[in-house]
C-alpha cells in the first residue's frame, strides 16, 4: 500500500472513527442511560447534561493519560534501574546525578540561562515595544526583529558562529579586536563567559516574540489614563513605569515564564555551538551523552528537567488564567 493512501486511510479511520464515537456515546446516554421520558425525565436530562462534557473530554484524557502520564511514570520507573536495565537501584542514579561534577556544572548553567536570557529577552522586547509605536516606520522594525523568530535554532547558531568566528575578517568580535591591536580570541572557548555567548543567540531569537505580545498588550492599555497622566504632568518616563507597566505586568510575566520555560528545555543551540564542551554543558545536552549508552542516567536527568520545568509551568498557567479574568 503507497504511503499516500495509508494517510488517506489514516485521516478517514481517525475522523469516522471520532464522529461514530461521539454520535454512539450520545445516542447510548439519551437512549439507553438517561432516557428523556416518563416520570424522571427532567431528572434524567439533568444528568445527561452533567455527564455529557465529560464524553467529549474523554478522548482527550485518554490521549494525554497514553502520551503525557505513561512517559512520565514510565521515565521515572526506568530512572530506578541499572544501564542496562536489569538491576534495581532505587535512586542511584540520581545519587550519581549530583556526585558529578558534569552535571552539577550543568546544573549550574541552566541557572544562568533562566536568570539571563528570560530577563533580557523580555527587557529589550518591552523596550522595543515601547520605542516602534512611537516611530512612522516601527511596522518595518518589528518585522525585522520578529524575524529571527522564523530561523530554527540550528540556522541562527550557523549564523552566530560567524559572529564569533576567530578569524577577523569573518568574526565581528576578533574584527573589532583587531581593530584595536588586540590578538583574536575564540569567545566560546572563553570559560564562564561563553555561556552568555550562547545566550545572546536565544535572547535575539525571543526578543521578537516578547516585542509582538507585549506591543499588543501597550496598545490594549486605555488612553484615558494616559491622557490623564500628561494632564497631570507626568513625563514619558513615569507615564511607562507608572502607568504603562502596572497595567500589562500580567503580560509581562506571562511572557516571562514562557521563555524560561523554553530555556530550560533549550538544546540545539549549545549542541550546534559547542556541543558542551569549554564548561558550557547544560541538562538537555547532558543528558544526550547518556541517552544511547546509559538508559537509567539519561531518564534520571529528563525527570530532573521535568521537576525544574514543572512549577514554572504551573506558575505560568496560574498567570495566564489571572489575565483572562
Amino acid at each position: 500500500m503507497s504511503p499516500l493512501l495509508q494517510g488517506i486511510l489514516t485521516v478517514i479511520i481517525g475522523v469516522g472513527g471520532c464522529i461514530g464515537y461521539f454520535w454512539t456515546s450520545n445516542l447510548v446516554l439519551d437512549r439507553v442511560l438517561f432516557p428523556a421520558r416518563g416520570p424522571d425525565a427532567g431528572r434524567n436530562i439533568n444528568r445527561a447534561n452533567q455527564i455529557r462534557p465529560w464524553l467529549f473530554l474523554l478522548p482527550a484524557l485518554a490521549a494525554l493519560t497514553l502520551y503525557l502520564v505513561y512517559p512520565v511514570f514510565g521515565s521515572f520507573y526506568r530512572s530506578l534501574f541499572n544501564r542496562s536495565g536489569e538491576e534495581f537501584i532505587a535512586l542511584g542514579n540520581y545519587g550519581a546525578l549530583f556526585a558529578d561534577g558534569e552535571f552539577r556544572t550543568a546544573l549550574f548553567n541552566n541557572f544562568l540561562w533562566v536568570l539571563f536570557v528570560p530577563a533580557a529577552a523580555t527587557f529589550l522586547g518591552l523596550l522595543v515595544a515601547q520605542l516602534t509605536d512611537r516611530l512612522s516606520w516601527g511596522n518595518i522594525a518589528k518585522s525585522l526583529i520578529f524575524m529571527p523568530m522564523a530561523i530554527s535554532f540550528v540556522g541562527a547558531s550557523l549564523i552566530w558562529k560567524f559572529v564569533y568566528a576567530v578569524d577577523p575578517e569573518i568574526g565581528i568580535i576578533n574584527a573589532i579586536r583587531d581593530t584595536i591591536g588586540m590578538a583574536p580570541i575564540d569567545p566560546l572557548q572563553v570559560a564562564f563567559w561563553n555561556n552568555f555567548f550562547l545566550m545572546v543567540i536565544l535572547v535575539w531569537i525571543q526578543t521578537g516574540f516578547a516585542m509582538v505580545i507585549l506591543s499588543a498588550a501597550l496598545r490594549g492599555i486605555p488612553e484615558e489614563t494616559i491622557e490623564a497622566a500628561i494632564i497631570d504632568g507626568a513625563s514619558p518616563i513615569q507615564i511607562f513605569f507608572k502607568i504603562k507597566i502596572p497595567q500589562i505586568m500580567g503580560t509581562i510575566v506571562v511572557v516571562w515564564t514562557t521563555i524560561t520555560i523554553l530555556v530550560l528545555k533549550v538544546f540545539d543551540i549549545v549542541y550546534t555551538m559547542t556541543g558542551g564542551n569549554f564548561g558550557t554543558q547544560i541538562l538537555p545536552s547532558y543528558m544526550m551523552e547518556y541517552m544511547f549508552r546509559d538508559d537509567g542516567r539519561a531518564t534520571a536527568v529528563a525527570f530532573v528537567i521535568m521537576l525544574i520545568v514543572l512549577p514554572v509551568m504551573i506558575w505560568n498557567i496560574l498567570q495566564a488564567r489571572n489575565e483572562v479574568r
